[in-house]
């Protein structure tokens, strides 16, 4: 009967351990989970508060840039100077220039300036429609204030069925 009881135990063991482990295991998941959404939520915090330090409202400026052209001409790259120097420079793949074309916005600059008079200087780069390699840069002057200063880049559709017309423009 001993022997019996043993074996019994063993079984019950057997049957249950299993059942028990799966239980741990679930709640080791979800308490992985719960930790992981709070990582992700502090990771957003920190990325809040790193924005806000270094570029304040009140010297930030941001450049975007947006294409409102549905001819032939392929843009390669953006340069992008502020008061004379060289704040970046992009290059385009053929995925990020399908995004624009439908209508995606890419933000190429943030930075900060001080209240005054500035100058933006963009040099475009691509191919037209008839194939050939064109270079050609836009300047423009504003006056930044002590809030955030919006800029707009854009190539849109012109008069001339091979070459767009390059225009920087204020968000107001």
């Amino acid at each position: 009967m001993e022997r019996f009881g043993i074996r019994f135990s063993f079984l019950l063991i057997w049957l249950v351990l299993p059942l028990l482990t799966a239980q741990a295991a679930s709640s080791v998941e979800e308490r992985a989970a719960a930790l992981k959404k709070q990582v992700v939520d502090l990771n957003r915090e920190l990325f809040e508060l790193e924005e806000e330090l270094l570029y304040p409202a009140n010297s930030q400026v941001v450049v975007f840039l947006a294409i409102n052209s549905k001819r032939g001409f392929q843009l390669d790259s953006v340069e992008l100077k502020l008061n004379g120097r060289l704040a970046t420079t992009y290059l385009y793949s053929d995925r990020e220039i399908s995004a624009l074309n439908r209508g995606g916005v890419q933000r190429l600059y943030m930075g900060n300036l001080g209240a005054g008079s500035h100058r933006i200087e963009a040099v475009f780069n691509g191919r037209g429609a008839n194939d050939r390699y064109y270079r050609q840069q836009v300047t423009y002057d504003f006056e930044k204030q002590h809030t955030a200063k919006f800029v707009e880049l854009v190539v849109q559709d012109s008069g001339d069925a091979n070459l767009p017309d390059f225009v920087i423009r204020e968000f107001k």
